[in-house]
């Protein structure tokens, strides 16, 4: 029957009026994972960008900037004032900024060039100020584009009148507007700068001038252009002698003027790189480029354009290589949740071909047995899924270009094409497996009594061998793979590391796919004993389930996984900064003073809303211990309040007797509490300790602890401040516990007596790059997704029953089956999946979160590179992630279940055919 191998488009027309709602489902499913999976690498390139940006904007133009240097040619006189003049430098600017190798782009419009000189010139003019009697200092600087960008404040801009040489006797200038206010000039102020030989040269300002980009690269490369600089000179003074510094800004065309001062003039090309062309993407390329500006071929060709001695300093390289470092952190754990989210999908999609094959068994095989051939079946199939998927595919990537306008296209086409792929390929494939033989009818596979084949033993031994070898490696290495000089990760290694979430997932439900039929065995006996029918029938049912239709059990776990590792991956985020802030503060809040705190102020600060406990310190940060006076942070305390303080914060809790002065008010040394580095210095022998008022005390460490709320460090002391001198015993450090102290109350009550350090504050500032700010929304998609797919992969498996739950209920109530057995037979049914499913999907995330934790380090995300890094970083179970995805599946599982059969009671059929009805 060649005409049922032919695919035509009278079969695709029928099939889609045939079947409306499975398609627009299909549709919906399609476009849903394909705009997700293609906004992922956009967004993924926005955040990454975003970051490189911030990185390179932060670390200021005057690191960020090219700067090339070249001396005065060594030749006669016309021939040096001709290598200063604007247009020689021009020429040369020019082709500089083409040697800029890409993907290196610079921004013409902060570069420039000009002349300056290379040592500061004292100036005899003694109406400028003068702080410690020694003569200000002045750079005289030639830029180009200096009208460009200032705007006058007073005067006029400063002109060349005539051709100005190295022995013009006076020029003009501008100068900033800070310049002026600080260094006394006004518009005509002449100021005298020393010559090499005669008169001094006479500079006047004729204009002051504000820039127009303060913070650009213009202005900011060399700050002095715009803002002077208060100068120590290097000296063993208590105070040491200070100068001014400041900058007057000569017209591009007087540059020769400088060949006749004692400074030594230096031709200079600033080259500005354009922050937004930057991509994360082209980092290696980018390094690549200074590098070679620096010291490689780029060199040659700059020197090639101005002198053979002109040098490029920058510091660019060493931000990007920081960026890198931070890059290479963050990007493995994002990859974690990439492939996982991107397995849960494709089992979803799979799982939705398989359960369609399923639907159309009976059809399949009418096919198959008529005469149609594997290719024509599988082509009939692939036409009707790619008609509905390649348009949703297609809409989804649309929209997520909307949603996404940054990023790199080609990965977006890459992801949504995948998904359509996967979506197109799902059905055809599961049918010709299933259809390879022609048959009339297949034999039963009730999940009861079917027993797995030797093939797929071997498949699900494999599958754990590669989970087994996945976590191995990632407790053992970590998430970066143990290469870690490759700078980023991305081999196939590194990948199968990244998929050792979800390979745990995989594995529990195979291995609870095994177990399932072992507890409805067992219970199968004794529910035929009871006397009703709808225990006994609901456990023959969910026991005679086909096993395609465990499929759902394999999409539901994952996908319970993928959400379960998120939500801790967020929680162990959320748990390190707030351990660091902890750390950073000492309490909930923290008020220190540099001396006593006024009387009083403890108990108005106990009045502040959001204030529980308060405990008092007294801190002596001029303390110093032994024989040699080692310094060392000394606290006084009063052990109740500090005591319960340190067990409410968890910060070297100790019982409060052991720091408690002996009640006898005897001689004996003070009982200390030291930190580890103090105790293996001092011992538990009794040491001198010489306090900030000269006094001193006998301590003996009697506890040691890693941390202690009062003093911010690892190395103190810590006593009761009861036999503490009473100068030193005041309360100067207040240490605040509650939920959430008002900061506002609380400084208005502190007033200026003292500064307020909050936890909430401290712990806003740990964010400080888009890249881990990027990483916890990824999670938390990752973890909507999970929980997403869990609830679809459950609705799939529903409706592909729905029908046949619908006439078995018709056909029970024809014999006397009320309403209220329909349901508890529709939700024992649906039970024991639901149950497998929530109870494994909790264990597994669980188990999965425990056997990776060593190798997962959350500190890039977490925290700024500049924080110390504590044990509070590491991987921990979030119960919220764990408990609300089961719970969300069982409750769907027996509100479609109740659903469904108060729908089908409601139907005329049923009123129809059923024989009677108990009400």
């Amino acid at each position: 029957m060649s005409e049922l191998n032919a695919v035509t488009p009278a079969w695709v027309r029928v099939r889609l009026r045939t079947a409306p709602g499975a398609a627009a489902a299909l549709a919906l499913l399609v476009a849903l994972t394909a705009c997700v999976a293609a906004a992922f690498p956009r967004a993924l390139d926005r955040y990454e960008n975003a970051g490189l940006a911030q990185a390179v904007e932060r670390a200021t133009p005057p690191r960020t900037t090219l700067t090339v240097y070249a001396q005065v040619p060594d030749a006669s006189d016309q021939q040096r004032e001709q290598a200063l003049l604007p247009s020689t430098l021009g020429r040369q600017h020019t082709k500089i900024l083409g040697t800029i190798p890409r993907p290196l782009v610079a921004d013409p419009g902060q570069s420039s060039y000009g002349v300056v000189n290379g040592t500061d010139l004292p100036v005899p003019d003694r109406w400028i100020p003068r702080p410690s009697g020694l003569p200000a200092k002045i750079r005289l600087v030639a830029p180009s584009g200096l009208a460009e960008h200032s705007s006058l404040r007073a005067g006029r801009m400063p002109r060349a009148t005539g051709r100005v040489t190295a022995s013009s006797p006076d020029v003009e200038a501008a100068v900033s507007a800070a310049t002026a206010k600080s260094l006394h000039i006004e518009v005509g102020s002449v100021i005298h700068v020393p010559a090499v030989a005669g008169p001094a040269l006479a500079v006047r300002v004729t204009g002051i001038v504000t820039p127009r980009e303060p913070d650009g690269a213009y202005w900011s490369t060399a700050p002095l252009l715009r803002t002077p600089a208060l100068v120590q000179v290097p000296s063993d003074e208590p105070e040491p002698p200070m100068y001014w510094l400041g900058a007057l800004l000569l017209p591009s065309e007087a540059a020769p003027a400088l060949l006749g001062t004692v400074g030594t003039p230096m031709r200079y090309w600033q080259v500005a790189p354009e922050t937004r062309s930057l991509q994360a993407h082209d980092l290696e390329g980018l390094k690549s480029a200074v590098a070679n500006l620096k010291s490689g071929p780029g060199l040659v060709q700059v020197r090639a354009a101005t002198a053979p001695t002109t040098q490029v300093d920058t510091d660019l390289d060493d931000i990007l290589i920081s960026y890198g470092r931070l890059s290479s952190d963050i990007t493995p754990l994002v990859a974690v949740a990439a492939f996982g989210s991107g397995t849960v999908a494709a089992v979803v999609l799979l799982m939705a071909g398989g359960l369609a094959a399923d639907r159309r068994r009976f059809e399949l095989t009418l096919l198959r047995a008529r005469g149609a051939s594997l290719p024509g079946l599988a082509g009939r199939l692939l036409a009707e899924t790619a008609v509905v998927a390649v348009p949703a595919g297609a809409l989804g990537l649309g929209a997520a270009l909307l949603a996404v306008p940054e990023g790199r296209l080609g990965y977006a086409v890459l992801a949504a094409a995948a998904v359509t792929a996967v979506a197109c390929a799902a059905l055809p494939v599961r049918a010709v497996v299933a259809h390879r033989a022609v048959r009339v009818h297949g034999p039963r596979e009730d999940t009861a009594s079917v027993r797995p084949s030797q093939r797929r033993t071997v498949a699900e031994l494999t599958l754990l061998l590669i989970a087994a070898g996945a976590v191995e490696a990632l407790r053992r290495y970590g998430v970066s793979g143990p290469s870690e000089d490759a700078g980023a990760s991305g081999g196939s290694g590194d990948q199968l590391v990244f998929l050792a979430p979800v390979l745990v997932g995989v594995i529990a439900a195979l291995l609870l796919v095994r177990l399932y039929p072992l507890p409805l065995r067992w219970l199968m006996r004794p529910a035929g004993r009871l006397r009703g029918a709808v225990g006994h029938l609901s456990l023959a049912r969910a026991g005679r389930t086909a096993v395609p239709a465990m499929l759902p059990l394999l999409a539901l776990l994952t996908a319970l996984t993928t959400a379960a590792f998120g939500g801790s991956v967020l929680a162990g985020v959320a748990g390190a900064r707030d351990q660091a802030a902890l750390l950073a503060v000492g309490a909930e809040a923290r008020v220190e003073g540099t001396e006593a705190l006024p009387a009083g102020l403890s108990d108005r600060v106990r009045r502040t809303p959001g204030v529980r406990e308060l405990a008092e310190v007294s801190t002596d940060y001029l303390a110093k211990a032994g024989t040699d006076l080692t310094r060392v942070p000394l606290a006084g305390v009063d052990p109740a309040s500090y005591a319960s303080l340190a067990r409410s914060t968890g910060l070297g809790a100790f019982p409060e007797r052991q720091l408690r002065r002996p009640a006898d008010g005897s001689r004996d040394p003070l009982p200390a509490l030291a930190s580890p580095s103090i105790a293996e210095t001092f011992g538990k022998q009794p040491f001198n300790v010489m306090l900030g008022d000269g006094t001193d005390v006998t301590v003996r460490i009697v506890t040691v602890r890693d941390r202690t709320p009062a003093v911010i460090g690892t190395s103190f002391l810590v006593v009761d401040r009861a036999g503490l001198s009473r100068e030193t015993a005041r309360t100067n450090t207040l240490l605040l516990t509650g939920g959430h102290p008002d900061a506002g109350a609380l400084r208005r009550t502190v007033g200026e007596s003292a500064s307020v350090h909050l936890r909430s504050e401290e712990r806003a500032q740990y964010v400080d790059s888009p890249l881990q700010s990027g990483a916890e929304r990824v999670y938390a998609v990752a973890v909507a997704a999970g929980a997403g797919y869990a609830v679809l992969a459950l609705l799939l498996a529903l409706l592909r029953t729905a029908p046949e739950r619908a006439a078995l209920l018709a056909r029970l109530r024809t014999m006397g089956l009320t309403r209220a057995q329909g349901r508890r037979l529709l939700v024992l049914e649906s039970l024991p999946q639901a149950l497998l499913a929530a109870a494994g999907g909790a264990l597994t995330g669980w188990a999965t979160v425990l056997l990776l934790s060593p190798g997962i380090d959350l500190t890039a995300i977490a925290l700024p590179s500049t924080t110390v890094v504590t044990d509070g970083s590491a991987l921990r179970t979030d119960p919220l992630s764990l408990a609300l995805p089961a719970a969300a599946v069982l409750l769907l599982t027996v509100g479609i279940a109740v659903s469904q059969a108060w729908w089908t009671g409601r139907k005329g059929s049923v009123r129809e055919l059923r024989a009677g009805d108990a009400r």
